[in-house]
């Protein structure tokens, strides 16, 4: 039966990021520690407090966006009114079949409605309706002040998905630069690194192999 040994697996990445907070917090105390590891150590020490602090960044402003949006939503629902508008026009079929390519499909088209104004006004306008709608059909419109036809107020949840779409979108922008960013600085201490034991090697080699003897005899 064979003995030969199994390779060594490569630990995961968080083993990898626990190892090398445990020796940013450690290195100090650490008398085998050389500068270049607590240098590598300080950088994934910041790595993982970078991405904490994105985080909470990110959640911080998603809840701000969605504060600031259900506040002009809010604004905007005491401002408006929905009133009942009759249908008195359709659009030209040609034109209805067309959206239908240039629109992606909406289930809903511009017609021509009159409606009454909150004041007593008579409006005539182009609002939306269903695409099953007929001359004389009643569709709900949301006006202004002033009785203009107006877009309606946003939902709450779509402003809630939204918000929580540019917090996530933000934390991985932040993500990306960190992980960028800690790339670059190992990179950077690696080749110092090599460039340090590249050294050492030429300075040490020549005594360990007995050449700086021979040298010296020569």
């Amino acid at each position: 039966m064979s003995s030969t040994p199994r390779p060594a697996r490569p630990a995961s990445l968080p083993r990898r990021v626990g190892r090398q907070l445990r020796r940013a917090v450690g290195t100090r105390h650490e008398p085998l520690a050389r500068p270049l590891d607590r240098s590598r150590a300080r950088a994934w020490l910041c790595a993982v407090l970078g991405a904490v602090l994105a985080l909470v960044l990110a959640t911080g402003g998603s809840l701000l966006l969605y504060r600031g949006t259900e506040h002009q939503v809010g604004a905007d629902r005491g401002r408006l009114r929905q009133v009942d508008a009759v249908v008195r026009g359709l659009p030209d079929r040609a034109t209805a079949a067309g959206s239908r390519f240039s629109g992606g499909y909406s289930s809903r088209v511009d017609v021509d409605a009159t409606w009454t104004a909150p004041d007593g006004t008579q409006h005539l306008g182009t609002v939306q309706a269903p695409r099953s709608a007929v001359p004389g059909s009643h569709v709900a419109v949301w006006v202004d002040p002033a009785g203009a036809a107006s877009a309606p107020p946003a939902d709450r949840v779509a402003l809630a998905v939204s918000a929580a779409c540019t917090g996530a979108g933000a934390l991985l922008a932040l993500l990306a630069l960190l992980v960028l960013a800690l790339r670059l600085r190992l990179h950077t201490l690696d080749r110092r690194g090599e460039a340090a034991w590249t050294a050492d090697w030429a300075r040490l080699e020549p005594r360990w192999s007995g050449r700086a003897g021979h040298r010296s005899e020569d």
